[in-house]
């Protein structure tokens, strides 16, 4: 357990939904702030919501921060000096919190029903267009106060509100002031003895000892209020640092409506956890210089709350592509290997051979589908006319270039001429395609198309030479035989 004498910074999500991409990137910031500086990043989980939270959520999330790579200092399943880390555990703080506000004159009791309160709001809303509590309860003398404790009216507690303004020296926003008149005193005790945000979220970063606060900038109207609770408990502010949201293409607050917004979808569709914390990473705050493709020490060692922007970020789908492509392109094969064996074992390909007798080959022909691979599932999807023996042809290739005239011959002289070669390498099987087209008095570029489909199934593949050495003599001689013999057939399938 870290002594660091460090920042202590904290993500504390609420398990009513699994880990979001807007919640990853606020505790990847958090996370990297603790371990540029030597501090500790803390996970709290805040589940006081208990209709709306479940054990499944807070998995999830513990999932999530895992496969990021998020290791935290303090929190579920480690302990550590604060604890409990989920607030369900710590009503007894919240309640005696709230008390010891009473019993100093920062809060008091509000006996108003719900009933009450609506009919007041909407009162004032149709009057004035707005309304804010007329502090009725806060003018109970102590007699009426005591009367209603006695009968056990059910009674919240408000925070009272103090005059003047509240400021903010946010270290992303800059100076920010808040006018204390457009606050009304708001409840931190619900009459159900459960707290509101404000006070849990409060109570819980003085006893945790937090020195900054990062979080999405749509927690900003948030502040003041906090800020007001802080000062009352006669606790030292942390500084805050409120990062821009995330934002659709349609610059709108990215949702469901705008595809996978959990951090796990991402992980089930074969992007690297190290991409995501690149991509994410770079959603809002920049590391100067050039360089984007950043390994997770390189985004630690350049980290700083300064370099983060007030605008809005964008989420870009295909420059998560770009960086998923970037961080596979940079994995060792050894590496690569273990990642897509689950998915390539799904899919019916995995032979043990490929990391023992056959290893020199399998890493071969991960490199050669390296340069396409936006996702690990392109390997396999890119990749099975390699990995096994049927080929599967893409109905509209064989339409296109092997279904033209004279094409079986052609595939047949082929075959013949690769049979002699002594070398079947990628040198030796161009020189003698070309050979044959040119004696045959078709275009190479033709020949190349129909090889290609006959070999792999598809219109489009890597080099095709460099995939005829790969996928070997044998196996060519086959494909072409039964590319061949499938011309002039009518239907297509799985040879």
């Amino acid at each position: 357990m870290s002594t660091s004498p460090g920042p202590r910074v904290r993500f504390a999500p609420s398990p009513t939904g699994y880990l979001h991409v807007g919640g990853a990137r606020t505790a990847l910031f958090n996370w990297l702030f603790a371990r540029r500086n030597g501090g500790v990043f803390v996970l709290r989980i805040e589940d006081t919501d208990v209709e709306r939270s479940s054990q499944d959520m807070v998995e999830g999330i513990l999932d999530g921060l895992r496969w990021l790579g998020l290791d935290w200092d303090e929190g579920p399943l480690i302990g550590g000096p604060h604890a409990p880390y989920f607030q369900s555990q710590r009503l007894d703080r919240y309640r005696s919190a709230a008390a010891t506000l009473v019993a100093q004159g920062n809060a008091y009791y509000c006996y108003c029903t719900p009933a009450d309160l609506k009919a007041k709001r909407e009162a004032g809303e149709q009057a004035t267009g707005g309304w804010i509590y007329d502090r009725t309860c806060m003018q109970l003398t102590a007699e009426e106060v005591a009367a209603r404790e006695q009968q056990r009216m059910p009674r919240a507690v408000r925070f009272k509100v103090p005059e003047g303004s509240v400021r903010l020296d946010d270290l992303v926003k800059g100076p920010i002031s808040f006018d204390a008149a457009l606050i009304e005193d708001f409840v931190i005790l619900r009459s159900d003895g459960h707290p509101t945000y404000h006070l849990s979220v409060v109570a819980d970063d003085v006893a945790m000892k937090m020195t900054h606060v990062v979080r999405g900038d749509d927690h900003i109207s948030n502040t003041p209020k906090q800020i007001l609770l802080y000062q009352a408990l006669g606790a030292p502010l942390p500084r805050f640092a409120h990062v821009p949201l995330i934002l659709g293409a349609d610059k709108k607050r990215l949702s469901k409506r705008h595809g996978a917004t959990s951090v796990m979808e991402y992980a089930n569709q074969g992007y690297l956890p190290e991409a995501m914390a690149n991509f994410l990473a770079l959603l809002g705050w920049s590391p100067g210089g050039n360089d984007e493709v950043l390994s997770r020490d390189q985004l630690v060692q350049a980290f700083a709350l300064e370099g983060i922007s007030g605008g809005n970020a964008v989420f870009n789908s295909e420059k998560l592509d770009w960086f998923n492509q970037q961080h596979i392109a940079r994995l060792s094969p050894v590496d690569l290997a273990q990642r897509i064996r689950p998915i390539l074992d799904a899919a019916g390909l995995w032979n043990d051979d490929f990391l023992g007798a056959r290893h020199a080959w399998f890493f071969a022909a991960l490199e050669l589908l390296k340069p396409r691979a936006r996702r690990l599932e392109d390997f396999a999807a890119q990749g099975a006319f390699l990995f096994r023996d049927a080929v599967e042809y893409e109905p509209a290739a064989v339409e296109k270039h092997l279904k033209v005239d004279g094409m079986a011959g052609h595939l047949s002289a082929l075959e013949a001429a690769f049979d002699k070669l002594d070398d079947f390498d990628a040198v030796s099987t161009e020189a003698a395609l070309r050979l044959v087209a040119e004696a045959r008095g078709v275009k190479a570029g033709q020949l190349i198309h129909a090889t290609r489909v006959a070999v792999t199934g598809k219109a489009i593949s890597p080099g095709l030479f460099e995939v005829l050495a790969l996928v070997g003599r044998a196996r060519v001689h086959d494909r072409l035989g039964a590319a061949g013999r499938l011309v002039g057939q009518q239907g297509t399938g799985s040879i």
